[in-house]
C-alpha cells in the first residue's frame, strides 16, 4: 500500500522512553529489553494504517539515552491556528470537522487502536482544508503510556474516566496493577472538547491552574447538562444557545460523562445528525495488496485534451512519490533527524557535569539540578526540509518518473544526469544504493514491474541481475521466489496458537537470533518470529523444526515485518528449492550428499587447497554445516545477508556451492598456512568477509561449473507444473540441472559411499557436448579465444582410442601411468596438460574406477576444474558423435 506525498510535508517529533535498571534480568536471565525497543517494534504496525483522515506514519529511530525521533506526514496548518483567531466556526464547519475526526477514530478503533492524545494541535488541516489526525499512535506503541514517564494527553481534553484513574507507572510501588486502557468512548469526549472550542471560540480552561482544572472535570458528573455549564463557566452561554439544535444535540452526546452512556465513534458517525453531512464522502476502501484474490487494477482519468498532461513544465513529479520512498530518498541525499531537531532545539545537548543529579553534603546543603526537563515529552512536530532533495533531484527529467517497461533502448532516463547515471551501474554495490538519484530510477522502475507482477516476472528477474532496491528487496525477492495467490487467506487457516512440541526449542532460538537488530530483538519481533516458525512446523508435517530455521525466517520477516503471510510464504518456497529434505527428521543422507557434492566442488576449483584441508583433516562436516543449513544467515549479519541472497535467488540450488567456495578462497592464504586446530579457531569466529568480492566471485565460479557436476540424487525432483503451494498451478522455470527432462545422457543416481570414494565431480554426456559445442554433422565449434571451453582426455588404450573418439580429444593412455595394481608408474599427463591448465578437463574412459583414479591424480598435482565423465564412453557411443581417425596414406 502506497501514500502519496501530495502536498503533505514529513514531520519528526521526539521523546524519551522510560529507563530500566541496568542490573535487573528477566524471567528467562537475560536482560530487560529496553522500553524504547519495545516501542520500536509497536510502532511498526502503525505504518499499515494508512486512510485519508490519518497523518500517515514513516519511520521511527532510536538514539542515545532512550530517545526516539518519529517521522510522520505532517501539516503546518491545525485547528489550534483556528482557535488564535479568536473567531466562532459556522455550524456546517463544526459539522464537518466533527465528521471528519469520526472518520478517523472508526478506522483506528478497526484496528483495535485509541487516540487519547486528540488536541487541538494534533488535528490538522491540508490544503483543502480537511482532516487529518496527528499522533493518533502514541498510545498505542507507548503500550498504553506504560513505557514512558509522561502521560498520553491533554489535561483540558482528557475525559472524565481517565482523569479519574489518575497517573501510573509500572516502577510505581503505590499501584498493584495498570489502570484498564482507554477505550474508543475517551476520544469521543475529547472530541466535544474540540467542537465547544470552535464553536465558542475560545480555548477551555486555559487560565485555571492542572489541579482546579481537573477537579473541575470530575464536578461535571454532577449537572445535568454539562454543555450549559462550560458556557457560563468561560462566559460564553449567548453563543451556544445560538447553535443549531444539531449541533447542540451533537456536543450534547460527546460531552456525556458517564462513559456508558456516550456513544463510541462508530455510533456517533451513523447518527441522524450527520444525515447530510455523510452523503458528501465516499466510504473510504482500502487498496488491494499485491498477493490477494482480489482483482487490482488503477483508477485513471485523463482529461479530455491530452496534451493537457504536459503542459505544466514545472510539475513537481516527487509529490507523487509514496511517502516512505520520498522519506527514504530524502536520507539518502544527506538527511539528519537529530541534526534537523537540533536547529529546532527541540535537542538540546549539554555537558556532562549539566545532567549530574542533586547531591547533599553533610551540612545538608543542596547541589545539582532537579529533574532535566529536556527529558520530559515536548510533542513540538518539526517540518522537514525537502530543499536539499529536490536540488539533488533538479536534473532528474520528467520522463524518469515514468519508464517505459518495453522499450528496447536503455532503462536510464535520457536526461541532463544519464551519464552520470550510467557510470553509476558499474560501482560497487554499495555506492550505488547510497546514490540518490540512481536509487530514484531504480526504485520507480521496480515499482512499476512489481504492480504488473506476475506479467512482468520476466522483467524483474531481468532487472533484479543487475540489483535491487533495499526500499523494495521484500516484494522483489517474493516475485523472484514466485509468490502468488491469496497468501493471507492461506496463511489465516494455520493454527499458529496451540502448543506443539517444537514450542520449548522455538522459545530458546528466539533470544538468540540476530538480537543486534532491533527490530528483531522487539518483543513484537519475537512473537512474529515465533508465529511465522509455528506457521511453517503446522503445515509441514512431513518435516521437522532443526536449530537454524530461526536464522533462515529472519531475513524474510525483517523485510516483512509488517506482512507474516508474505514472510511465511517466501520462507515456504525458498526452502523447498534450496533445502529440500534438510529438515527430515533423519536428514544424515541429506547433509552428507550434499557436503560430499561441496568437497568436491572445492577440489574442481581450488584443488590445492582441497588438498590440503583433506590432508589436516579439515573436512566440510565440521565448518558448513550451519553455512548451508541456514543459508548463510547463521554466520553473516543481515546487511550482509541482503546482498548475498540479492544474488543467491537468481540461482539455482547449486549456487550455495558456489558461496561457500568463495567464501573458503577468502582466506585462502590463511588456510593453506595453518593445520587443524588453527583453522577450527579460524572458522569458531570466522574473519570478516568481504560480501561483495564473494557474490562476484561465487558467480564466476557458477559460469564455470559444469551444470550436472553439482547433480544430487536428494535435491528436490523435477517441477514442471502443479501447485505451488497457495492454491495456483503454476509452470516452473528452471536453469537447475535438477529440473531438466532426463535422456540416455543424464546422469545416472550414485550411492553415497562410492560418490565419497570420487574426488572429482562427474559430469553428463549431454553437458560435455554442450561444452565442448560438439555436432551430430558438423566439426567442434572454438570460442571467441579461438579454444575450445574444455578439454577431453581419453585415458583409453591406443587402439580403443583409435577405433572411436571426440573429435579433438587427447589420448593419455592409463595403462602408460598406472601398472595394473594401480600404483601410480609415471603420468605423461602432468607435462601434456600444462598447456590446457584452466580449462575444464573431462576424463573419459570405459571403466569408471580408473577414471576416478587419473581425476584423483590430476587433483593431487594442482590442476583445477577437473571432472570425470558420467557412464564413460559408452554413453557416448549411441550419439554418432565419436570420430575415427583417417588412414594413413
Amino acid at each position: 500500500l502506497t501514500w502519496t506525498l501530495s502536498n503533505a510535508q514529513l514531520g519528526a517529533f521526539t521523546f524519551f522512553a522510560s529507563a530500566l535498571p541496568h542490573d535487573v534480568c528477566g524471567s528467562n536471565g537475560l536482560p530487560l529489553t529496553p522500553n524504547s525497543i519495545k516501542i520500536l517494534g509497536r510502532f511498526q504496525i502503525l505504518k499499515t494504517i494508512t486512510h485519508p483522515r490519518l497523518c500517515q506514519y514513516v519511520d521511527i529511530s532510536r538514539g542515545k539515552h532512550e530517545r526516539l525521533i518519529v517521522v510522520a506526514e505532517h501539516f503546518e496548518s491545525s485547528l489550534r491556528d483556528f482557535q488564535k483567531q479568536g473567531k466562532t466556526a459556522s455550524p456546517e464547519k463544526v459539522l464537518q470537522i466533527a465528521f471528519e475526526v469520526l472518520e478517523g477514530l472508526e478506522f483506528m478503533n478497526k484496528h483495535g487502536m485509541v487516540h487519547r492524545a486528540l488536541s487541538a494541535h494534533n488535528v490538522l488541516m491540508d490544503c483543502k482544508g480537511n482532516v487529518k489526525l496527528a499522533k493518533f499512535g502514541l498510545y498505542h506503541m507507548t503500550d498504553h503510556g506504560a513505557d514512558v514517564d509522561f502521560p498520553i494527553g491533554y489535561p483540558s481534553y482528557l475525559a472524565p474516566e481517565v482523569i479519574a484513574q489518575g497517573s501510573f507507572h509500572p516502577s510505581d510501588p503505590s499501584h498493584d496493577e495498570a489502570p484498564l486502557p482507554s477505550g474508543p468512548k475517551t476520544d469521543v469526549w475529547s472530541l466535544g472538547v474540540l467542537l465547544f472550542e470552535l464553536c465558542a471560540g475560545r480555548r477551555l480552561l486555559q487560565n485555571i491552574d492542572i489541579s482546579e482544572r481537573l477537579k473541575f472535570i470530575l464536578t461535571l458528573g454532577c449537572m445535568d447538562d454539562i454543555v450549559t455549564v462550560l458556557a457560563e463557566e468561560h462566559g460564553c452561554l449567548d453563543t451556544i444557545k445560538e447553535l443549531p439544535e444539531n449541533v447542540l444535540e451533537l456536543l450534547r452526546k460527546c460531552l456525556t460523562f458517564l462513559p456508558s452512556k456516550r456513544p463510541t465513534p462508530a455510533e456517533l458517525l451513523r447518527d441522524p445528525v450527520f444525515s447530510e453531512v455523510s452523503c458528501l464522502y465516499t466510504p473510504f476502501q482500502k487498496p488491494v495488496s499485491l498477493f490477494s484474490s482480489s482483482l487490482r487494477c488503477a483508477h485513471l482519468e485523463l482529461p479530455e485534451d491530452i496534451s493537457d498532461l504536459c503542459k505544466d513544465d514545472d510539475e513537481d513529479y516527487l509529490s507523487e512519490r509514496a511517502i516512505d520512498e520520498v522519506y527514504h530518498l530524502w536520507c539518502l541525499a544527506g538527511g539528519d533527524l537529530e541534526k534537523e531537531l537540533t536547529i529546532k532545539e527541540i535537542i538540546q545537548s549539554k555537558p556532562p557535569i549539566c545532567t549530574l543529579p542533586n547531591f547533599v553534603l553533610e551540612d545538608g546543603e543542596s547541589f545539582g539540578q532537579g529533574r532535566d526537563r529536556s527529558f520530559l515529552l515536548d510533542d513540538t512536530t518539526v517540518t522537514l526540509s525537502l530543499c536539499q532533495l529536490r536540488n539533488r533531484l533538479k536534473d532528474v527529467a520528467g520522463e524518469a518518473y515514468y519508464p517505459l517497461l518495453e522499450d528496447e533502448q536503455s532503462s536510464l532516463p535520457q536526461s541532463n544526469s544519464s551519464n552520470e547515471l550510467s557510470a553509476t551501474v558499474t560501482l560497487p554495490l554499495i555506492i550505488r544504493e547510497r546514490d540518490t538519484e540512481y536509487q530514484l530510477i531504480r526504485i520507480i522502475l521496480f515499482d512499476r514491474l512489481l504492480k504488473a507482477y506476475p506479467y512482468k516476472k520476466n522483467l524483474v528477474w531481468k532487472e533484479a541481475r543487475v540489483d535491487i532496491p533495499p526500499l523494495v528487496r521484500g516484494l522483489a525477492w517474493a516475485a523472484l521466489l514466485g509468490i502468488e495467490g491469496d497468501i493471507q487467506a492461506k496463511y489465516e487457516t494455520i493454527d499458529k496458537d496451540t502448543p506443539i512440541p517444537t514450542d520449548r526449542q522455538i522459545e530458546v532460538d528466539i533470544p538468540r537470533c540476530h538480537q543486534y537488530d532491533e527490530l528483531l530483538s522487539s518483543p513484537q519481533g519475537h512473537i512474529k518470529f515465533r508465529r511465522v516458525l509455528k506457521a511453517w512446523v503446522v503445515s509441514h508435517p512431513d518435516l521437522v523444526y532443526w536449530q537454524g530455521l530461526d536464522s533462515l525466517c529472519a531475513p524474510f520477516l525483517y523485510l516483512n515485518f509488517n506482512n507474516e503471510a508474505l514472510a511465511y510464504a517466501c520462507m515456504s518456497a525458498f526452502i523447498p528449492k534450496y533445502l529440500y529434505n534438510f529438515f527430515l527428521k533423519d536428514n544424515s543422507h541429506v547433509i552428507q550428499e550434499y557436503l560430499t557434492v561441496f568437497s568436491q566442488m572445492i577440489s574442481f576449483h581450488d584443488p590445492e587447497l582441497s588438498n590440503h584441508l583433506n590432508e589436516i583433516g579439515f573436512i566440510p562436516d565440521l565448518y558448513a554445516i550451519p553455512w548451508f543449513l541456514t543459508m548463510f544467515t547463521h554466520v553473516f549479519p543481515l546487511h550482509k545477508i541482503f546482498h548475498l541472497w540479492d544474488t543467491l535467488l537468481l540461482g539455482n540450488s547449486s549456487f550455495p556451492f558456489c558461496i561457500g567456495v568463495a567464501i573458503l578462497q577468502q582466506l585462502r592464504d590463511r588456510l593453506l598456512a595453518n593445520g587443524f586446530n588453527e583453522c577450527i579457531l579460524l572458522f569458531s569466529d570466522l574473519p570478516e568477509i568481504d560480501i561483495e568480492r564473494c557474490v562476484r566471485e561465487s558467480i564466476n565460479l557458477f559460469c564455470w561449473t559444469p551444470k550436472s557436476a553439482t547433480y544430487r540424487q536428494h535435491a528436490q525432483p523435477p517441477k514442471v507444473a502443479g501447485d505451488n503451494g497457495f492454491g495456483k498451478t503454476t509452470t516452473y522455470y528452471s536453469s537447475d540441472y535438477q529440473d531438466m527432462p532426463k535422456t540416455d545422457l543424464s546422469r545416472e543416481p550414485l550411492a553415497l559411499c562410492d560418490l565419497k570414494a570420487e574426488v572429482s565431480p562427474r559430469i553428463s554426456a549431454e553437458d560435455l557436448i554442450d561444452l565442448c559445442e560438439l555436432s551430430l554433422t558438423g566439426p567442434t565449434k572454438r570460442t571467441k579465444a579461438g579454444k575450445p571451453k574444455i578439454v577431453a582426455v581419453d585415458i583409453r588404450s591406443q587402439e580403443d582410442f583409435s577405433r572411436g573418439h571426440i573429435s579433438g580429444s587427447i589420448n593419455i593412455p592409463f595403462s602408460a601411468a598406472f601398472s595394473p595394481d594401480g600404483e601410480l608408474v609415471q603420468c605423461p599427463a602432468t607435462g601434456i596438460l600444462q598447456n590446457y591448465r584452466g580449462r575444464v578437463i573431462v576424463v573419459i574412459s570405459h571403466a569408471m574406477k580408473s577414471a576416478a583414479m587419473f581425476a584423483a591424480h590430476m587433483v593431487k598435482v594442482n590442476f583445477p576444474r577437473v571432472c570425470i565423465l558420467d557412464g564413460g564412453i559408452n554413453k557416448l557411443k549411441p550419439t554418432g558423435i565419436l570420430t575415427v581417425p583417417s588412414p594413413q596414406i
